[in-house]
């Protein structure tokens, strides 16, 4: 996990700064009272997450960052934010996707302050990208906007959940299992967000998706579920397509593949209590950070849900 803190009235340096950590950035039309920019970002592999404070206006202009870039105003507004093919502005509340990673964009920032969280474009495809052969077939973002408002209050609770439970303690965002799964889950709930160029299955995927597949995915995930694990990387190990895979897990089981995987983690958690020996310092916390569930709470929920005890229970008695 990485941090870092930035806080400066001067507009040059933050321009630098701002270079730096987005993409090459020109700035301008600050006002002349006050200059004062405070960032802070907290980051692991394949996702970051910025708190910006910007008390004063400036005008900006940003080279295509490579990544997928979501805004969350809290206060103030965004205003003439323009990319090709789209203008718009963004006041309290709203979430929006800035622009496709490879898109320059530019507006004008009104004494705001606001979320910006970036995350690799490759994750939406590790989620939900079609495997057309030995290359999967990039799924990109169709629209800046999303789809309805309890959408993009889904994706704001989901970003604040991350930080809060993730990027909050570096012991925990160090954590493999928690990383992967924190990155998953948030490009997830991007795509139930906005429009997006992943399709239903074709007749073909529909007739890849039999049990034969479902029991190579199946087994993969019995395998390695110790290890970060991508839809992408279970549907290849089936030699199917994404979506074939999601149909097979949808079909056959009423689930999802990555459902499955934290059923399969579960499991070992579970017996990894059982057998560990509080006396020697073990703790539902670790045990349960080590399979990737970063929040105590909702573990102890989905323990007990599946093993009718509490982990703590088990911890203790065995």
């Amino acid at each position: 996990m990485e941090t870092l803190t930035f806080d400066s009235d001067d507009l040059d340096r933050t321009e630098e700064f701002f270079s730096h950590a987005y993409a090459k950035m020109r700035i301008g039309g600050g006002t002349s009272d006050s200059s004062r920019a405070r960032i802070h970002r907290s980051a692991i592999d394949s996702v970051s997450v910025d708190e910006l404070d910007l008390d004063f206006d400036m005008s900006y202009a940003v080279t295509p960052l490579g990544r997928i870039c979501l805004c969350i105003v809290h206060e103030g507004t965004i205003e003439d934010h323009v990319y090709q093919g789209v203008s718009d502005s963004f006041g309290p509340g709203d979430v929006v996707s800035f622009a496709p990673p490879e898109l320059s964009y530019a507006g004008r920032v009104h004494a705001a302050r606001y979320n910006i969280t970036m995350l690799d474009p490759e994750l939406l495809t590790q989620v939900a990208g079609a495997t057309g052969g030995r290359r999967p077939e990039p799924v990109r973002l169709t629209g800046h906007r999303p789809h309805t408002p309890a959408a993009g209050d889904r994706l704001r609770s989901t970003i604040r959940y991350v930080q809060d439970h993730v990027l909050s303690d570096p012991a925990v965002a160090d954590q493999p299992l928690v990383a992967s799964t924190a990155a998953q889950h948030l490009a997830a709930t991007v795509l139930a967000t906005f429009p997006h160029t992943a399709s239903d299955p074709t007749g073909s995927e529909r007739q890849d998706a039999h049990p034969a597949a479902l029991r190579r995915a199946l087994a993969y995930i019995d395998d390695h579920a110790d290890r970060p694990l991508t839809v992408a990387q279970i549907a290849e190990a089936a030699h199917i397509s994404v979506r074939a895979l999601q149909y097979a897990f949808r079909r056959h089981l009423d689930s999802t593949p990555l459902a499955y995987v934290r059923q399969a983690r579960l499991s070992h958690a579970h017996d990894e209590l059982a057998a560990a020996d509080p006396e020697d310092g073990a703790t539902v916390t670790d045990i349960a950070a080590r399979w990737g569930f970063y929040h105590p709470g909702r573990f102890a929920t989905l323990y007990r849900h599946s093993y009718d005890r509490s982990p703590r229970r088990t911890l203790h008695d065995g």
